[in-house]
């Protein structure tokens, strides 16, 4: 069906017969009278066009055939090229030895070079409404606006023509120049001068490709190139890449291959063969610039700069495919699957050579204040970025199982009955370098002389590494389960410090603070909590608590456990009975709110507090 509201340069051509042609003899058949009639109706219209070529030095300045003022030159020209055309085949086909073949063969490469120039103008002169971004924008919303052939304008009709103009100016001219190339292109191809509309449109069009890719940024770069540079450099390239590739893809190919075959629709061969060479050597150079950078030397900071062009070209993927259908362009989805093969396998090394720093971090000195390691930080503040490229992951680890020397325990994992059981690629991978990292945390653990700091230490870390689980999608990927597991190994890490890191504050107590005994053993037991508690805190106060909410959680918990029991023999003992003795000052020193108030100072990480001192001296102090 014809396109409505296109304006075009075709319309109901008129009888030859008005032209009056000069005169000549008779011919025998209706047929050779019809076909000389062409011929000289051509010879009038093709001449008269070409003395207004002669008249003037250079063709740039020869008013267009397609202009707006003469659409109906224009329409008639290609009618009598068309009618020149059957002649010349009647002739070839039924006099072949005839003298007007030779003219008539003359006249239609006046016709040809013509044509030429008017496509080369055309071309050249719309070429800001020819830019691919115009032609796929309006292309793309008007799919079914395109016409077969110049013989289907014939019959467009006053009300298309008027519907026009409510098109946009822009959209308006783009329209008309595509409609004009692919008349030109169908009259040069149908005559046999597919070579030379060819080599205009090829040489123009692979031009404004060039340098639109040029403008990008996009760069054809050599796997010694991109070797030889520092990682700063590549790392530039590739963000230029990033925000090129989409515009390239989505914009430069696709209405570039939207152009071609429209105007080249005659023939799917030559459309095939005409954006090959116009397309096919900027391809290349962009979809093969990912397989160069997955080859360049793998470190684990560079991961996230492969995943980040392994998912470009990923979510392109469909665009790709279709633009480059073509079996001459096939090469260009080679590359890019290629592109994806590389960078997947880059990714995987990555991975390995990650978990394998983690397994060979080699430090030796512990940390103050059983704090959060630098390790425990950047492992998981690696994985958390690692879970922003999720949907890219699964692709890339769906066929590469992980392999370890022993089975991982069920517990660490989850029943295989349970529906929330760690069970995809990505998220067993996630979850091994996670259980590697804590593994090493354990032996991190174990430098610490003080059996309950070495416990804080792993609470901290164990509390950082949850913490950053439930702040990022990584809780999706590990589920409730494994969050509830790892939440309980906190708490009873966080226990044993209390028992170990309290023992002898609670043993310097009675056991049954009750009971009736004997002054003697009160004083000892006052004496022993004095001595232990100062002791204990003297410690701690270096020691350091990051997470706010386990800090007041182990507070609390301490004050549970030790308070009630002070509190009962300090209101049982501490009394007027030992105040009566003159060192009952130096006996008694902390009363049970004081105890509080010395553990608010705690697990900040100061270590401002060297020495504790005697609840009168402190006034009872209170934060």
């Amino acid at each position: 069906m014809p396109r409505k509201g296109m304006r075009t340069v075709f319309f109901k051509s008129p009888s030859p017969t008005r032209i009056t042609p000069p005169a000549s003899p008779l011919p025998h058949t209706f047929s050779e009278s019809l076909m000389e009639e062409n011929i000289e109706v051509a010879e009038f219209v093709i001449t008269k066009w070409d003395s207004l070529s002669e008249s003037n030095s250079s063709h740039c300045n020869i008013g267009s055939l397609f202009s707006d003022d003469n659409r109906e030159e224009a329409k008639l020209y290609l009618s009598s090229v068309k009618g020149l055309q059957k002649a010349m085949q009647y002739l070839a086909s039924h006099q072949a030895s005839s003298e007007k073949l030779v003219p008539a063969q003359t006249l239609m490469q006046t016709a040809m070079k013509r044509l030429e120039r008017e496509f080369y103008q055309i071309l050249k002169s719309n070429r800001d409404y020819l830019d691919p971004e115009s032609v796929s924008t309006h292309s793309s919303a008007r799919p079914s606006t395109s016409r077969s052939s110049f013989s289907d304008f014939e019959n467009e009709s006053e009300n298309e023509r008027d519907e026009d103009e409510s098109i946009p100016e822009v959209e308006r001219v783009s329209l008309a120049a595509m409609t004009d190339l692919k008349a030109i292109a169908d009259a040069m191809i149908s005559a046999g001068y597919t070579r030379e509309c060819l080599k205009i449109y090829k040489i123009i069009r692979k031009s404004i490709v060039d340098e639109a890719l040029y403008h990008l940024g996009v760069e054809s770069l050599t796997f010694q190139q991109i070797q030889k540079m520092d990682w700063e450099v590549l790392e530039l390239k590739i963000k230029n890449w990033l925000n090129a590739v989409k515009m390239a893809v989505k914009t430069l190919f696709y209405g570039e291959r939207i152009l071609c075959d429209h105007v080249f629709s005659v023939s799917d061969k030559i459309r095939e063969s005409c954006f090959s060479e116009i397309s096919k050597e900027g391809a290349l150079a962009l979809f093969g610039f990912p397989e160069t950078v997955a080859k360049c030397k793998k470190t684990p900071e560079k991961m996230f700069r492969i995943l980040d062009l392994y998912e470009a070209v990923s979510d392109l993927w469909p665009e790709i495919e279709s633009i480059f259908s073509f079996e001459l362009t096939s090469t260009v989805r080679s590359t890019a699957v290629n592109s994806l093969i590389r960078l997947g396998e880059a990714v995987r090394t990555m991975l390995t050579d990650f978990e394998m720093a983690i397994q060979k971090d080699s430090s030796k000195s512990t940390l103050a204040g059983g704090g959060i390691h630098p390790l425990t930080r950047y492992v998981m503040n690696y994985i958390s970025f690692l879970v922003d490229y999720s949907g890219s992951l699964s692709d890339i680890l769906a066929d590469w199982p992980l392999t370890i020397p022993s089975p991982l325990p069920e517990s660490y994992f989850g029943s295989p009955d349970n529906e929330e059981s760690i069970s995809s690629p990505i998220s067993v991978r996630l979850a091994w370098l996670i259980l590697v990292m804590l593994c090493k945390l354990d032996g991190k653990a174990a430098m610490y002389k003080d059996v309950a700091l070495s416990y804080l230490f792993l609470a901290n870390n164990l509390q950082y590494i949850v913490g950053k689980v439930r702040q990022s999608n990584l809780k999706f990927l590990l589920g409730d389960d494994w969050v509830t597991r790892h939440e309980l190994k906190v708490k009873q890490y966080a226990t044993n410090y209390e028992r170990v890191g309290w023992s002898k504050v609670v043993a310097s107590l009675p056991e049954n603070s009750t009971a009736e005994i004997p002054v003697d053993q009160v004083i000892d037991h006052f004496r022993k909590f004095n001595s232990a508690f100062e002791e204990t805190y003297t410690k701690q106060t270096s020691w350091v608590i990051a997470d706010p909410k386990l800090r007041d959680d182990i507070k609390i918990s301490l004050a549970r456990r030790i308070v009630p029991i002070y509190k009962e023999f300090f209101e049982k003992y501490g009394g007027m009975q030992l105040r009566k003795k003159m060192w009952v000052e130096s006996l008694v020193r902390y009363t049970p709110d004081d105890l509080g108030n010395y553990w608010s100072d705690l697990f900040f990480g100061s270590g401002s507090s060297g020495s504790v001192s005697s609840s009168s001296s402190r006034g009872g102090r209170s934060r």
